[in-house]
């Protein structure tokens, strides 16, 4: 395909442009698969860009060996993997793109993985300490905005189902405690336009994959008022999601039963199943993230939750300094936080 996959296009002319008369119906693109059971994921958006640099992975028992090969050993089913809009080259903080996501998406579902696709709605980054607009919307108007967001969305979706890819689930941001492309979206602020667009991501979705659930994504669930705050926010204006997403990288057991307890209660006010998206612990007290990890997956299960995902198990230095992952740089062998998954 020649469409340049990094830019929206018009919602309704990508079919009559490069993907015209490629039969999608004939390409077996469906609904969404359902998720059966407690799901254990993990987000693994960095392996093509360590790939693409050199690096790879050994199984336990140090043989080399591709990366979903060894996550499945652990009774990993399912990937989260980000999506930037118009991203740079950078190998931490760029790549993503709608094509390099969509390609690596579809390896992830033919080793029988399940997706979820998380498009963070900028051009690198944005979590809890930042929510910046990909500088191609900056000086949008609201509407415009909402525009852009369709156009993004259906587009992503549009190259996915092209890949023979239907995600699970969309997660609508990442870590949108401020809201998203602020300060249009702003939840303080502007809280209405923030359902608005996270309404026009969600019925993109929708439109192409109606079986996916869409997911809202906040950070640090040990803040049960500000939370709850947000979500109240967005509900009280039309917001529309399916599943709660959470963050937390708590350690200890009293810790994580407080936010169990704070995301039970998130599950019954809003009468929607919650999911922990994201979970890490120091790789280098391995042992220590093994405990914490298989006592909140026991946690999650407990309370009803869909699943858990690990954040970056796959990254090790040099390819970056985030002291999260599980993955041992010396001998390029998962460290024994992994074993937690093993519950």
């Amino acid at each position: 395909m020649t469409t340049d996959r990094n830019n929206a296009v018009p919602r309704r002319t990508l079919l009559t442009g490069a993907l015209a008369g490629t039969g999608l119906a004939a390409l077996g693109a469906t609904g969404a698969e359902a998720a059966t059971g407690f799901v254990k994921g993990a987000d693994i958006s960095w392996v093509p860009q360590m790939e693409a640099n050199g690096y790879y992975w050994c199984d336990r028992n140090g043989n080399r060996a591709d990366i979903l090969a060894i996550l499945k050993t652990y009774g990993i089913t399912a990937v989260r993997l980000r999506a930037f809009v118009n991203p740079s080259s950078s190998p931490q903080d760029g790549h993503c793109s709608t094509e390099e996501t969509a390609r690596f998406a579809r390896r992830c579902k033919d080793a029988g993985m399940q997706v979820m696709i998380d498009p963070h709605f900028g051009d690198t980054w944005n979590s809890v300490g930042v929510q910046n607009p990909p500088a191609a919307w900056a000086d949008m108007t609201y509407s415009q905005m909402q525009q852009a967001m369709y156009d993004y969305v259906y587009h992503l979706m549009m190259v996915l189902k092209y890949h023979r890819v239907s995600p699970a689930w969309v997660q609508l941001g990442n870590e949108t405690n401020p809201g998203i492309c602020v300060p249009t979206g702003s939840v303080r602020y502007n809280p209405a336009q923030l359902a608005g667009l996270l309404n026009a991501a969600h019925d993109m979705v929708k439109e192409v994959f109606p079986a996916a659930q869409t997911i809202v994504h906040l950070a640090q669930p040990q803040h049960g008022d500000v939370i709850t705050n947000w979500l109240d926010t967005y509900r009280n204006h039309g917001g529309r999601w399916d599943i709660s997403g959470f963050s937390s990288y708590a350690s200890g057991a009293a810790t994580i039963d407080a936010i169990a307890n704070n995301i039970e209660g998130f599950k019954n006010r809003y009468g929607k199943p919650v999911m922990q998206v994201e979970f890490g612990g120091r790789w280098d007290r391995a042992e220590r993230t093994k405990a914490d990890l298989s006592y909140f997956i026991q946690k999650m299960r407990s309370i009803g939750a869909l699943g858990l995902f690990y954040w970056a198990p796959e990254g090790y230095s040099p390819f970056t300094d985030y002291q999260m992952c599980a993955w041992d740089p010396a001998t390029r062998r998962p460290t024994v936080a992994m074993d937690g998954f093993l519950v």
